[in-house]
């Protein structure tokens, strides 16, 4: 069943990066506020969530650093490539995301962003940072796993 609902996204940025760099807790999907030519540009797959992060500014969520190159037929209304965008989430959850950033030290990053339904959709991660032995772990392991699964190719 979870593959026919993760069928009905059409991914249009994933941040990778942040796997990387962050062990990633618990994720939401929020809703953005976009301008027209945002949502054609995104559409188009030309968004870069590499450097972003989100935050809780007076009771509101923010996408933040987040580039969305401008839409190539946008004309004078074209928007600025980075600027904040506003999250559409509930206030339950941006009460806990508060709690958990302001507390807990820890950071909202946005993981992906997908079409659902005709909507663009963001969803954000609570994270903790890895520092550099737990990256180091993490490509051990994944050269392990690759290791065992070449070997069980190569005998069955």
């Amino acid at each position: 069943m979870a593959d026919n609902k993760d069928a009905a996204l059409k991914i249009l940025s994933d941040n990778r990066q942040a796997r990387h760099n962050y062990f990633l807790l618990e994720r939401f999907e929020a809703g953005m506020v976009l301008t027209g030519t945002e949502v054609k540009s995104a559409k188009d797959g030309k968004v870069q969530l590499k450097d972003a992060y989100a935050a809780v500014k007076g009771n509101e969520a923010w996408l933040i650093n987040a580039h969305i190159s401008q839409y190539s037929h946008g004309n004078r209304e074209n928007h600025p490539p980075v600027r904040d965008r506003k999250l559409l989430l509930h206030r339950r959850e941006i009460d806990k995301l508060l709690g958990s950033t302001r507390e807990k030290g820890l950071a909202l990053i946005p993981t992906r962003m997908y079409l659902k339904a005709g909507r663009i959709k963001c969803e954000l991660a609570l994270a903790k940072g890895k520092k550099l032995h737990d990256k180091r772990e993490a490509e051990r392991t994944r050269t392990a796993e690759a290791e065992a699964r070449a070997e069980m190719r190569r005998r069955g």
